[in-house]
């Protein structure tokens, strides 16, 4: 195959991404980071996103026996896991929904209720901002529906979707920690491109540096039109008549501590570690790729045909690694046939630009096993995907204009499907070049 290493592609690159998964599972590296068990009072355990039910179930097991538990935190629909003392409710992802503006407005209260001689411990990772979505007073939950549907159509990077959402919310920029008389301990799995810990699940815990002027420049930036409950709330907010949310530097925040537990980088390590072991040079370029996903796998097939004809910047054998989160905009009115998510469309790119390169095999997947409107975690793509697929009747680019990369990938068996892993670091993308 070549030089230091004589195996499988296909199967390095999975066995490379549940490398990087398992680097981020939560029962394996929540008790490092607790606290002592508190004795002095109670102990309530709240949080949201897609790894919260395993979040939860590490807690427990870490203080079985040693502290009195309970609490509420809020998972995406399938991810839930048996717990004892936490109750886990299951809500909508990506568009939030009435069973996670339930417990939300139940964890609001909960928090609120609590003393100075309780310990608040929140359980945040990706997923979260629309796990826990508290609509502003006179914002209905249809309204952020709408909203949050809107962000995602136009493409506005995630980190951007956040600074709009933390503005329309009564629990995320901060505020659930400035509802909070308890000391208040926080563990993080980041999901966002450079582990800004004010924008992973928008931050209920966190100081927020953003404000209600930037939130609607976003909006107007990106053309997005929003119901005008929302609009009203914002620009009420820019003349001052709604407070903002808390800022850094603001006392409340002297009994908050922010623990970021899991980042894109450590799981990118991981993976890079196994690579290295089976021969092959891992380069790691950066856990902060954002963009148009199709964009980005163009520029990444330029530096793979640099490599393939001059052996430059890289020698082959060479994997080329990286996280972030990409987006995908689609056509006025959602794309009727878009099937996929960001991954499997960065891969079909890929594979289009390429064009059946020789030795070039590539895995692009999402660290929480959902890869955008389907069940799979991704794809993978090798030098013979774009021919397959025209044999099965579906030509590459036409399947990349129709935002369909999910429907290609299916009809030729090259899905990554694990379902739900109970954590999200983001996505993983390596790229192989033998």
């Amino acid at each position: 195959m070549s030089a230091g290493f004589a195996g499988d592609p296909r199967a390095l690159l999975l066995e490379s991404f549940h490398a990087a998964v398992a680097a981020a599972d939560p029962l394996q590296i929540v008790a490092q980071h607790l606290p002592p068990p508190h004795a002095g009072g109670r102990t309530l355990v709240v949080g949201a996103g897609k790894a919260a039910a395993s979040m939860a179930a590490a807690v427990e097991r870490a203080y079985d026996g040693k502290a009195t538990l309970e609490g509420l935190v809020v998972t995406r629909y399938a991810h839930g896991m048996p717990t004892d003392h936490v109750r886990v409710i299951e809500a909508g992802h990506p568009v939030p929904d009435e069973s996670g503006e339930q417990a939300a407005a139940e964890i609001l209260a909960s928090v609120q209720a609590l003393t100075e001689q309780d310990r608040l411990l929140v359980l945040v990772s990706g997923g979260g901002s629309s796990l826990l979505s508290l609509p502003a007073e006179g914002i209905p939950m249809a309204d952020l529906k709408a909203t949050t549907k809107e962000l995602l159509r136009c493409g506005a990077p995630i980190t951007e979707m956040n600074i709009v959402r933390k503005h329309i919310s009564r629990i995320q920029g901060g505020r659930l920690a400035q509802a909070s008389r308890a000391p208040v301990t926080t563990l993080i799995v980041s999901d966002v491109a450079g582990d800004d810990p004010s924008a992973i699940a928008s931050g209920p815990t966190v100081a927020d540096p953003s404000t209600f002027t930037e939130a609607l420049e976003i909006l107007r930036r990106y053309g997005a039109q929003v119901p005008a409950s929302v609009q009203s709330h914002l620009e009420r907010g820019a003349r001052g008549e709604v407070p903002e949310t808390p800022k850094p530097g603001d006392a409340l925040f002297g009994r908050v501590d922010n623990r970021m537990i899991a980042t894109a980088h450590g799981s990118l390590e991981a993976a890079a570690a196994l690579f290295r072991e089976r021969g092959i040079t891992p380069v790691v370029l950066g856990d902060t790729v954002t963009g148009e996903a199709r964009e980005v796998a163009r520029v990444y097939a330029a530096l793979v045909r640099e490599i393939r004809a001059y052996n430059a910047p890289f020698a082959a054998p060479v994997v080329l690694i990286s996280g972030g989160e990409c987006t995908v905009t689609l056509p006025a009115g959602g794309g009727a046939k878009a099937r996929g998510g960001r991954c499997s469309e960065f891969l079909l790119s890929l594979a289009v630009e390429l064009g059946g390169m020789p030795g070039v095999h590539a895995i692009a997947a999402d660290t929480d096993g959902i890869d955008g409107s389907e069940d799979n975690a991704g794809a993978l793509a090798d030098p013979t995907t774009l021919a397959r697929a025209e044999a099965a009747g579906l030509p590459g680019q036409r399947q990349l204009d129709a935002h369909d990369a999910w429907g290609l990938f299916d009809a030729i068996g090259d899905l990554v499907v694990t379902g739900p892993t109970r954590t999200n670091v983001n996505d993983y993308r390596a790229i192989l070049i033998l």
